[in-house]
């Protein structure tokens, strides 16, 4: 087995410490940047529905900042984006760099994203819901966990997965550019020094990791849809 695995991979016994270590700061990269953008990201998309014209709490002024600036950096690439984030995440977490240092940018780089898709889930929950809510008394709040999040579990769920593709796909970028993770494996060794199986091996664990994530999804939605 192990003759097969050297033949499939010739690289990979000289470079396993360094690849675990870069699986590893991938892993923080999604646990921390990834349950910090998703916090946020319902909080944003709560904030929008509910603030708009027409929401439960309408607050226009409120609503149109929110909204503009979700626009705002949304457009610009992630890339320049992160380096405009430096200061930033100097004030935040002490440093620019490395893997504490991409933290930041990771969370401004995929909540714009996330919650504009929370903000469309949110949007088809049935008005009628909404509105019998409100007749019973119900306060913004009740409504905001009882009706709109509650009702929504197979939508943010589903774009959840969607999100988390795309956040897998940043952490690599980040990974780029100094923070560490198996973006950088694969650039210094797939890339630079022509290390193919590397590269391969990088895309394979990142494809194990999307098809796990989708599995549990998928099994929340089934769960959850009536």
């Amino acid at each position: 087995m192990n003759d097969f695995l050297n033949m499939l991979m010739p690289n990979f016994e000289p470079l396993k410490g360094e690849f675990y270590e870069c699986l590893y700061q991938t892993l923080i990269m999604i646990a921390v940047s990834g349950t910090i953008a998703w916090f946020l990201g319902v909080a944003l998309g709560v904030t929008l529905v509910v603030t708009k014209r027409g929401g439960i709490r309408p607050h226009i002024m409120l609503f149109t900042c929110c909204d503009r600036a979700i626009d705002v950096i949304r457009s610009v690439p992630f890339i320049i984006l992160m380096v405009l984030l430096i200061p930033l995440s100097r004030l935040i977490v002490g440093t620019g760099s490395g893997l504490t240092g991409s933290f930041v940018a990771l969370v401004f780089g995929t909540v714009p994203f996330f919650s504009r898709q929370i903000e469309q889930v949110l949007s088809d929950v049935d008005s009628g819901l909404i509105e019998a809510a409100q007749a019973m008394g119900f306060s913004p709040w009740e409504i905001i966990f009882s009706v709109y999040l509650k009702e929504s579990v197979p939508g943010i769920t589903r774009v959840t997965m969607i999100t988390f593709v795309s956040f897998v796909g940043i952490t690599a970028i980040a990974g780029a550019i100094g923070a560490g993770g198996l973006g950088d494996f694969a650039i210094r060794y797939g890339y630079q020094m022509g290390y193919r199986d590397m590269i391969w091996l990088t895309v394979a664990v990142i494809l194990v990791m999307i098809s796990i994530f989708q599995f549990v999804g998928s099994v929340i939605i089934k769960k959850n849809t009536h």
